[in-house]
């Protein structure tokens, strides 16, 4: 008999010729748990996956109370189903009036998918902006307005009309044109290592799109939920998006994602031609009933409230010669370092020897990645900190 790890290095696509072969019997909260017992302390909540952490009873229990009544039914839009509407309707609830519409998706590269294309339709136009060292998804549409030719170069040919430009560079800005479709934008950059807009400049580009017609397409797969300190991140920045993407911490640990615009903007998909954009397992009930009690958590429990408090605390500690910058919005963190060369050891001693979870970032691969679940304990963070300090000096 196999064991599950030769199973999976012979048998489950890889992605690279490195994986990190840590075995997870079960997760609860902060930690995880191998067969043997060790318990590990995720420092990334499965790339910002776990926001309320792993298997949160209320999340489990919505799932259970779903799984007694029915799971998929439908193709997308088909027949009302009460946890999809429900959540529509919570998610509506958190955002401004013109946000009204949510079609929900199982990823959100999917998510990306379906507003590039929402956007082409709506304007009838087919240029797309995005920025440098921007990660929107692996799909083929999200993967061209991706930021980074190294990572995209092996993929081509992409979409066509795609340009990018400069994250905080306001002369930029004048790349947006009356052939522009839209911009997408994270709004606050994540696998660049955690990039903050300078101030106004989110401002300028919401004025520059709406002089010219473009949409502009707020990226919070990463940043959204609560991440940040606000339900979400654009709150903070005094602008609103004419359509905003959302995933990873949705779900609560289930896969789901979603692009939300208005009535108006959405109706594109009804016709000319009928099923413009379709989906057989979106909105899958399931999953949807896990974001719901995900979203309710976050509010009820008051998550927002300790993330300044929390993200303080780590910077407070993480101190130390060899940190060259501690970057952050809310509890996304980017611990920088001076090259991977030096940042890898850290992380593996990190992992294998202190027993804490964590990651580079994709375009940023001299930083430490840390965004814990927003429920992480002051208690938690001190022994993350000590655990990371005691890596950074072995």
């Amino acid at each position: 008999m196999l064991t599950p790890r030769q199973l999976f290095l012979r048998h489950q696509a890889q992605t690279s010729d490195f994986p990190l072969l840590l075995e997870i019997e079960r997760a609860e909260g902060v930690y995880m748990y191998d067969a043997e017992g060790q318990r590990y302390l995720d420092l990334i909540s499965g790339i910002g996956v776990s926001n309320v952490g792993h298997r949160h009873p209320r999340v489990l229990q919505a799932i259970q109370d779903q799984l007694d009544k029915y799971l998929h039914l439908m193709v997308y839009g088909e027949v009302v189903q009460a946890p999809p509407a429900q959540l529509a309707e919570a998610l509506h609830q958190t955002l401004p009036a013109h946000l009204d519409n949510v079609y929900f998706t199982n990823s959100g590269t999917e998510a990306v998918e379906g507003a590039l294309k929402l956007a082409k339709r709506h304007t009838g136009r087919t240029g797309l902006l995005s920025s440098y060292n921007a990660y929107h998804g692996s799909t083929h549409g999200a993967l061209s307005i991706t930021g980074s030719e190294g990572f995209k170069n092996a993929f081509r040919p992409l979409l066509p009309e795609v340009r990018h430009f400069r994250h905080n560079h306001f002369e930029d800005l004048q790349l947006i044109n009356e052939h522009t479709a839209a911009v997408v934008i994270e709004t606050v950059q994540g696998e660049a290592g955690v990039r903050v807009p300078a101030p106004g400049y989110l401002p300028a580009l919401r004025q520059r799109c709406t002089e010219v017609g473009a949409l502009l397409i707020l990226d919070e797969i990463q940043c959204g939920f609560g991440r940040t300190g606000t339900f979400w991140a654009f709150e903070q920045f005094g602008i609103e998006p004419d359509i905003l993407l959302t995933a990873k911490g949705m779900g609560g640990g289930m896969p789901i994602g979603a692009f939300i615009s208005s009535q108006e903007i959405m109706a594109g998909f009804k016709t000319n031609p009928i099923l413009g954009h379709c989906t057989t397992f979106g909105g899958h009930p399931v999953s949807c009933a896990a974001s719901l009690a995900t979203l309710r958590v976050i509010q009820e429990e008051n998550l927002l409230a300790g993330v300044a408090d929390k993200a303080a605390r780590f910077r407070r500690q993480l101190v130390h010669p060899a940190i060259r910058e501690v970057r952050n919005w809310g509890l996304l963190m980017a611990v920088e370092f001076e090259s991977f060369e030096v940042l890898k050891p850290i992380i593996d001693h990190a992992l294998w020897q202190e027993h804490i979870l964590t990651d580079w970032f994709l375009f940023c691969d001299n930083s430490l990645r840390i965004a814990p679940p927003l429920t992480i304990t002051d208690a938690q963070i001190d022994e993350a900190c000590t655990a990371l300090l005691r890596s950074i000096n072995s």
